[in-house]
């Protein structure tokens, strides 16, 4: 039997400033620290022994993860991979989400949000939020990089990072513990728990509260719970 333990970073410098972040390389904000903090003594009082993690290229996963593992005095490798960075939003990256919300309309900002495969506009080429991306992309092969993605696109690269390097130490039994994206997480969540393309819009993970994800020895999900339940999202499952 093994355990997954997937947290959405805590609270980024430009979730205070309710702005779309994508690729761009945000810290965590003081509250996002605390968030940390906190999904790291969640996870200390399961008692289990956390043997691999990974993150994503972007600070304020991989400082969510370093955190993490501070308050449960662990001192494993961070794997970190590209594959789990958030979505990338394109041409709305930096932009104000209610300021952009009013100027391309409420239901135009929710297919560009929520839908399973509708992209924003492209990043130009010579955006200057392109200098704000995290160096560890230079390690990612050019024809690789996005300049827009939807869920779905975020689908094709997260999912076959499970296969090919999660989904392995599962099946070994190892306890792996996850800092990721809400978009990463996502997509994720729907290879996961077979959720439909109409339903993973309704879908919404919150940060700094770890999803513990129970399996079987055959990978058979058994059970699924978020550690903090007062601030606990709906679940969906098989769908």
């Amino acid at each position: 039997m093994s355990k997954r333990i997937l947290t959405r970073r805590g609270q980024r410098v430009w979730n205070a400033e309710n702005r779309f972040t994508g690729w761009v390389d945000i810290d965590l904000s003081e509250k996002g620290i605390l968030e940390a903090k906190r999904s790291g003594q969640l996870v200390k009082k399961l008692k289990i022994n956390i043997e691999k993690s990974y993150t994503s290229f972007l600070k304020r996963a991989i400082k969510t993860l370093e955190v993490m593992l501070q308050e449960n005095n662990l001192k494993i490798d961070l794997n970190t991979s590209w594959e789990l960075n958030e979505r990338h939003y394109g041409s709305l990256t930096g932009l104000n989400k209610e300021e952009t919300k009013k100027k391309i309309g409420e239901d135009q900002f929710k297919k560009y949000r929520r839908s399973w495969d509708i992209a924003p506009p492209p990043m130009q080429e010579n955006d200057k939020n392109q200098f704000l991306f995290s160096s560890l992309n230079n390690n990612i092969p050019k024809s690789k990089i996005p300049l827009t993605e939807s869920l779905k696109s975020t689908y094709h690269r997260v999912v076959p990072f499970y296969e090919n390097k999660i989904k392995p130490d599962l099946q070994d039994g190892k306890n792996i513990l996850v800092s990721a994206h809400g978009n990463s997480l996502r997509a994720l969540c729907k290879k996961l728990f077979n959720i439909s393309n109409q339903k993973i819009n309704e879908l919404e993970i919150p940060t700094g509260n770890p999803l513990v994800v129970e399996f079987d020895k055959n990978l058979k999900i058994i059970r699924v719970k978020y550690l903090d339940e007062t601030r606990s999202k709906t679940i969906i499952i098989n769908q």
